[in-house]
């Protein structure tokens, strides 16, 4: 499967964005997709999980409540709302697709696919 991400861009502080996630290839519903990130210097973060059907999602207490996941399977996209934006949010987004989930969400080793990155950038 082919990852797509987009939607980032420049915003202020307390401002919102809406990633999106678009998968070809392979029908997305097959996957339990999640977002990362990573600022310069920084290790790639988890942030949400969210499975095949869209009725379970985890999230980074950093993004809890702040974050939203969520997924179309009929349009093969996954998305990340996200809200209150901070300047520490500031990186370079991904999403990533995981075909057999162990359970092991947070580490970057669980995911088999992954997008090319969307800049997010916030401004104070």
């Amino acid at each position: 499967v082919q990852l797509q991400a987009s939607g980032g861009g420049l915003v202020q502080a307390g401002g919102s964005l809406r990633l999106s996630c678009a998968a070809s290839g392979r029908t997305v519903s097959s996957y339990v997709m999640g977002w990362f990130r990573q600022a310069p210097g920084k290790e790639r973060e988890f942030l949400a999980i969210i499975s095949r059907s869209g009725g379970t999602t985890y999230y980074a207490d950093s993004v809890k409540g702040r974050f939203t996941i969520s997924r179309d399977n009929a349009k093969n996209t996954v998305h990340l709302q996200m809200n209150s934006l901070k300047p520490e949010d500031t990186a370079v987004y991904y999403c990533a697709a995981d075909m057999k989930y162990s359970g092991s969400y947070y580490s970057t080793s669980e995911y088999d696919y992954w997008g090319q990155g969307t800049q997010v950038t916030v401004s104070s």
